[in-house]
């Protein structure tokens, strides 16, 4: 993988300018921003300056209700070094076709463009990202490449090719920025500013971990059986398999099976592949625009009324009243944030 010039040692100064668009997450600014300001602590001097910029100029609402103060809008983003776009939900609201002109007019402008979550989508929107080896959070992965196809879309945590760099989300933002302070001034400085954050980098390669996060949680021994029949549900959303196949796939009777799993989430198997099933239908009803038959489909119902009644009865309200509402959960609160 050939990386950005970015990405090599350079002892001067990095200007950023971050595009954060209306309803990201706070955290994933907070990825993106602070390993800067650490580096720049751990340093002593300003090796990395920042803009934070918005569509319009004014305060970005986030998801957690607060209003993010910016610099000024794209313009203030002239001489800066790169821009990475960060985005999160409404994105088919938020990429406006004036936001999207405006991102392809000033491209060529930066030595470095970036998308952190749904900012690749507004990227490839702009048609930014064709030729190039990209990531978005998993949810959206498969849409990406279907949207995209001229994209080589990765299910890796970030991704850097030549002058584009995306990552999946707020957790692999930072890593991202690890990789870029250490490719700039040592990797001591970057495992300086990881301690300071009490983690440590990771490499971006990796694979996402999608709902399978359940089966890995610190606070749980989970038998390796069990997460791999995890990632056999995860894989087969849209034609789940029947209970004795998931078991005899990872060497399981379906009694033991049963029992292994009721240990680790208080549910059989077949109930934790439908709960699976039915938080991606969520996604799609609260993210996308996908007809109800296409969200039935690609999470293995047969058909609209099916899922419907599945989904009223695990969560208290229809797909189609759900996305009237714009909302999930109570008091019309925002989408809970993507995984890390």
């Amino acid at each position: 993988m050939t990386y950005s010039a970015l990405f090599t040692p350079d002892p001067s100064a990095l200007t950023i300018a971050l595009l954060v668009l209306p309803h990201a997450s706070i955290l994933e600014v907070a990825s993106t921003l602070d390993p800067m300001r650490s580096a720049n602590r751990h340093l002593g001097r300003e090796a990395f300056r920042w803009r934070l910029i918005s569509p319009d100029a004014g305060p970005v609402p986030l998801t957690c209700g607060f209003a993010l103060p910016s610099d000024g809008g794209l313009a203030a983003a002239e001489g800066a070094d790169a821009l990475i776009v960060i985005a999160g939900y409404r994105r088919e609201e938020v990429a406006t076709p004036a936001l999207i002109r405006e991102l392809r007019r000033m491209a060529p402008r930066f030595r470095l463009l970036g998308g952190i979550d749904a900012g690749a989508w507004v990227l490839a929107q702009a048609g930014l990202l064709d030729g190039y080896r990209a990531t978005v959070h998993w949810e959206d992965l498969e849409d990406l490449a279907s949207a995209h196809p001229r994209i080589d879309v990765r299910p890796d945590r970030h991704v850097i090719d030549r002058g584009r760099v995306t990552a999946g989300g707020a957790a692999p933002a930072a890593d991202l920025m690890l990789q870029l302070i250490g490719a700039r001034h040592g990797a001591a400085l970057a495992r300086q500013v990881a301690a300071s954050f009490l983690t440590l980098p990771r490499d971006g390669a990796e694979p996402q971990v999608p709902a399978s996060a359940d089966a890995l949680r610190p606070d749980r021994r989970i038998d390796p059986r069990v997460a791999r029949a995890v990632a056999r549900m995860e894989a087969r959303l849209d034609a789940p398999e029947p209970v004795a196949e998931t078991a005899a796939a990872v060497g399981l009777s379906v009694r033991r099976l049963e029992t292994l799993f009721r240990a680790a989430f208080g549910m059989g198997p077949g109930a934790y592949a439908l709960r699976l099933r039915l938080q991606a239908a969520r996604r799609m009803v609260t993210d996308t625009r996908h007809p109800l038959a296409e969200v039935a489909l690609r999470t293995g119902f047969s058909g609209p009324s099916v899922l419907t009644r599945a989904f009223t009865r695990a969560f208290g309200q229809s797909p189609s009243g759900l996305r009237r509402g714009g909302m999930v959960g109570p008091a019309g609160l925002e989408p809970a944030t993507k995984a890390l």
